[in-house]
């Protein structure tokens, strides 16, 4: 092809001019320089680049990764991006490379027959799709072959391309042109520790780098990032969470780890404490709050975190458990590798109404008192009684006078109770009668002068930490991948912890005087509480 047969039309950014009633007017300038051929009519395109940066050949580079990085950094400047091609290998050295634009060649179409019955055999050609490609055959490359000095010279080189350049505004949309670095996929998981996803990551990442184009990657980048991740855990994933916490234990003696499968291979149980979960449960041990009804993983599996009150009035989580079913046999299970690891019970156990964990706490705390949460109970009361009776702010009040208060006698409580469902003609109410049956259970006045950790009367306590493990966990995780976001919501529980033992120990003198008060007024700090459920519930 005779180049002085050809046209050349220039399209340098800096020679198109505009007129002056359209300066104002965003026009898209196409990038290099365009050639058509008299001869075939087809376009060619070449980059309009520095000479500095235009390969030459016999350019000569110290090692193949020096001359791949070179003409990398043309193709940027060019307006395209490199694939790596064919290669020759002799005596495990590379003596012959190829480096072709990403637009070389064409993807091979596959024929898919949509009535063909699917099976065993040819199930994956059937579900295999065309996708559109963005290869048209571009002949541009370059040819770097080994020397006798082991350096890589420059035999070969094309540089007419059969499509446009992309402006250098638009580069980093180019496959090529995005790659998320290790600290790019070390940050996107970090986030996802504190239930960030994909997706807000690159946001927070594109915000911080300054824009779409200075960040390197998309959303879907970000997406595909974690969707491997997830499909790298795959099916090891239950037995990659096993032996992380059994290698904690092997080499941290105060760690405590237990689990059991099922019949059929799978994970059935897991329970879990660290050496400050075991020092907690000495020291704020006495009554313990734990609830099942938080799923937090993409197994529906159930979590309980057992959860008592820290010296400040704060939860503290004293353990953790994953279980597969809310089984009387799973809490039987549960319960007693609870009791194997702290090599104690509590004295009192806060739960719901499931009559599993009942039974599960009657055969194995066989010396804890158990009490049921007065918080769920009173929260079903609503849909119990009926609609006109739910309004009636006389029966909310009486009613509440009975119930969130333990300073009246279990008779005057019984005579009070038998008045308001005979004023509210609530004598059939099967629910009402059940609640009565076990009102030793839950009503205040029937355990008044046992200490109940200050604040701990119900297992709204467990609500709050389920809410808050909540924040850093939801139900398409991984086991992998939630025992990460526990660890990040442990560290921030005890990092406030430690941090009210500082601002108590920096006052020395308000610290005493609130621990004084806190034993002499346990009794009217019980009755506030009480007091704020009443209502809370009055107002519902």
């Amino acid at each position: 092809m005779a180049n002085e047969l050809e046209h050349d039309v220039d399209l340098h950014n800096d020679e198109v001019e505009h007129d002056n009633a359209f300066d104002t007017v965003n026009v898209r300038r196409p990038f290099g320089i365009e050639r058509i051929s008299p001869r075939t009519g087809k376009k060619y395109y070449k980059p309009d680049v520095p000479l500095s940066l235009r390969p030459e050949i016999g350019m000569i580079f110290p090692t193949l990764d020096e001359a791949y990085k070179f003409y990398e950094r043309y193709a940027k400047e060019g307006g395209f991006t490199v694939r790596k091609n064919t290669q020759v290998t002799k005596h495990g050295v590379i003596s012959l490379k190829y480096l072709v634009c990403s637009k070389e060649g064409h993807k091979p179409y596959y024929k898919i027959d949509t009535l063909k019955e699917s099976n065993a055999s040819d199930s994956k050609e059937k579900k295999r799709r065309n996708r559109a490609s963005i290869r048209t055959g571009c002949p541009a490359h370059i040819r770097f072959q080994i020397c006798d000095n082991n350096k890589y010279k420059v035999y070969g080189f094309f540089e007419d391309h059969n499509h446009a350049f992309v402006d250098a505004d638009d580069y980093h949309m180019l496959c090529a042109a995005r790659k998320l670095s290790y600290n790019d996929e070390n940050l996107i998981y970090s986030l996802s520790k504190l239930n960030i996803g994909p997706v807000k990551a690159f946001n927070i990442m594109r915000t911080h780098c300054g824009g779409f184009e200075e960040v390197g990657m998309t959303a879907v980048d970000c997406k595909n990032f974690k969707r491997d991740l997830n499909l790298y855990i795959g099916k090891h994933d239950a037995e990659m969470v096993v032996q992380r916490l059994t290698l904690k234990k092997k080499y941290n003696p105060d760690f405590l780890c237990d689990y059991f499968t099922t019949d059929e291979g799978n994970l059935g149980g897991l329970f879990w404490a660290d050496e400050v979960m075991k020092r907690n449960f000495i020291m704020f041990g006495d009554v313990v709050a734990f609830d099942a009804t938080y799923r937090s993983n993409k197994y529906d599996m159930v979590f309980v975190p057992f959860t008592g009150i820290d010296n400040h009035h704060r939860n503290v989580t004293l353990g953790a458990a994953l279980l597969g079913s809310e089984t009387a046999e799973a809490y039987t299970w549960l319960l007693k590798a609870f009791k194997k690891a702290f090599g104690a019970v509590p004295r009192v156990v806060v739960t719901d109404q499931d009559l599993a964990m009942k039974k599960a706490i009657r055969d194995v705390f066989t010396t804890s008192r158990h009490r049921l949460c007065m918080w769920h109970i009173m929260k079903k009361l609503a849909e119990k009684v009926g609609v006109t009776i739910r309004r009636d702010t006389t029966f909310k009040r009486r009613l509440c006078d009975i119930v969130w208060t333990d300073s009246i006698e279990p008779i005057y409580f019984e005579s009070k109770w038998m008045e308001i469902i005979r004023d509210f003609n609530l004598t059939g109410n099967k629910w009402l009668t059940d609640m009565y049956a076990i009102r030793n259970d839950w009503i205040p006045a029937y355990y008044r002068h046992e200490h109940m950790s200050g604040l701990m009367r119900t297992t709204s306590r467990s609500e709050s930490e389920n809410h808050f493990f909540g924040q850093v966990a939801n139900s398409s995780l991984t086991l992998v991948e939630f025992l990460s976001h526990f660890d990040t919501a442990i560290e921030s529980q005890r990092y406030t912890h430690r941090k009210n033992d500082h601002l108590q120990g920096t006052q020395p003198l308000i610290g005493l005087l609130i621990m004084i008060l806190r034993r002499k007024l346990s009794k009217f700090i019980q009755g506030i509480y009480l007091k704020t459920y009443k209502r809370r519930f009055t107002m519902a």
